[in-house]
């Protein structure tokens, strides 16, 4: 059936394609590329629905987008598609796509039947029972002692039972069998073969309501309460519980997987298991846009990700002269309304640490503070102080509030830590330098290397607008 449908796939592509492209005028090229209409408003009507915050019109998003496929082409040049972390995370994004294609509900039905038709077979003519039991746990290395002991013990509650006390209560207060003790000693419905043969042979010969005497098998003692016999449901009583047994053991990837090997097979292995998903998906692509696009989006994402990281994310991010000459071109823009204390608060058990602290690293840059706190004071398995270090403004910590910016604050005491103090300097109205507001600064750092970026792709690569189609747009 799936060899069917996948020679029918492949012979309706090429038609559909064909009827496709004739409706489906080109909106742009970007590098000798063709970008279709459907593209451009599968993307254009994904990134503007309802909710979306920042809404463009069909004008802007031409922009924004010749600009994401001047990426995808910049890293298409750099043959990161080659990539083996990239083939090997699209391959498994696709193939999540595609695979659900290889298998129906009715493949899923049979295979369910399949599982029912199999466990009636295994459960046989005996059915099924429900049996509840008292279990003394019995190691088979006891001494004669402890056999005896155990011996003695489940003798006096067989006892017990026989007189009329209630076998639940017993099972709850008594059973080493943790599991059915608190449900009275109840097991689930069983069948041959599930369990201790010993246990097995005593339980199947009880009728309903029967108790057994003390049965010895490899675990221990058992004496077993009869609750209830009866053969397996029919199938259509059992079907929701199979088909969750089945997402349970993910049987729907196991039955793909066997179609494709048939598949394999049936090609005299003229043809891998990704040969058919790779044809499958051209097949499928080409009836379904969405999916096309869907897929298409991943795969051009992934490499916008790789090629952003590499010329503007990472770039910035390892540039500390850049960064720097950023912050010193643009420092107007950091400038704050109201003071920054740039230092520590701090937690100490004597008096000689706290003045030990402040000579510490009074004469070290403030990045390197940190590393020589913890190697000076708690290099060991003591911890000598707690600090909190970094830029602080107010209502960031309570007790430079107090000390600093002389609030009336209430500063919790740290146990084990009674001194508190703090160390460093007030920065007024601006950082003085760009590790003070570094986030900031290499994002805005990642804008200007991304617009030098762009317009060099612009002067690398053609690109051509149809305005005309531009204007169709959603109204075709």
């Amino acid at each position: 059936m799936k060899k069917t449908l996948f020679t029918a796939l492949l012979l309706a592509s090429a038609t559909i394609a064909g009827a496709q492209q004739a409706n489906d005028p080109v909106i742009m090229t970007v590098n000798g590329v063709d970008v279709p209409r459907s593209e451009f408003e599968y993307s254009y009507n994904k990134n503007n629905t309802e909710g979306v915050i920042d809404k463009k019109t069909v004008k802007e998003f031409v922009e924004l987008f010749v600009n994401y496929k001047l990426k995808v082409a910049a890293a298409l040049d750099e043959k990161m598609d080659t990539l083996f972390s990239f083939k090997k995370e699209f391959q498994q994004y696709r193939d999540q796509q595609i695979r659900p294609y290889l298998i129906s509900e009715k493949d899923m039905e049979a295979e369910a039947h399949h599982i029912y038709n199999s466990t009636k077979e295994r459960i046989g003519e005996k059915g099924l029972i429900k049996p509840a039991h008292i279990f003394l746990r019995l190691g088979q290395n006891a001494t004669k002692e402890e056999q005896e002991n155990a011996k003695v013990r489940i003798d006096s509650i067989y006892n017990a039972l026989k007189k009329g006390a209630d076998f639940a209560a017993l099972a709850t207060t008594l059973s080493q069998d943790q599991g059915t003790a608190k449900n009275g000693g109840e097991l689930p419905w069983i069948s041959v073969n599930q369990t201790l043969k010993e246990f097995e042979d005593a339980a199947f010969a009880l009728k309903d309501g029967e108790m057994s005497a003390p049965v010895l098998s490899p675990a221990g003692y058992h004496i077993i309460l009869m609750k209830g016999h009866k053969q397996l449901e029919p199938f259509d009583s059992l079907k929701n519980n199979i088909y969750a047994f089945m997402e349970q053991r993910n049987v729907r990837e196991h039955v793909i997987n066997r179609t494709l090997d048939n598949m394999v097979k049936a090609s005299d292995k003229k043809l891998t298991r990704e040969n058919i998903l790779d044809n499958l998906c051209d097949s499928l692509c080409a009836q379904d846009r969405d999916l096309k696009y869907l897929i298409q989006e991943y795969h051009d994402g992934l490499l916008l990700y790789e090629v952003s990281n590499r010329m503007v994310w990472e770039r910035a991010a390892k540039d500390e002269a850049g960064l720097a000459a950023y912050f010193k071109k643009n420092k107007k823009k950091y400038n704050w309304d109201t003071p920054h204390f740039k230092g520590m608060a701090y937690h100490v058990k004597t008096e000689e640490d706290k003045e030990a602290v402040k000579n510490c690293v009074k004469d070290l840059p403030f990045d390197q503070w940190a590393e020589k706190l913890r190697t000076t004071f708690n290099g060991d398995s003591v911890i000598r102080i707690r600090v909190e270090k970094g830029l602080f403004k107010m209502g960031d910590n309570a007790l430079i509030d107090k000390e600093v910016f002389k609030k009336d604050t209430t500063v919790t005491p740290l146990k084990d830590y009674p001194i508190d103090a703090v160390y460093g300097k007030v920065l007024k109205k601006k950082p003085e330098d760009y590790t003070d507001v570094k986030g900031q600064v290499t994002a805005d750092y990642q804008d200007l290397l991304e617009k030098q970026w762009v317009a060099q792709l612009r002067k690398k690569y053609l690109v051509k607008v149809n305005n005309e189609v531009v204007e169709t747009v959603n109204k075709h």
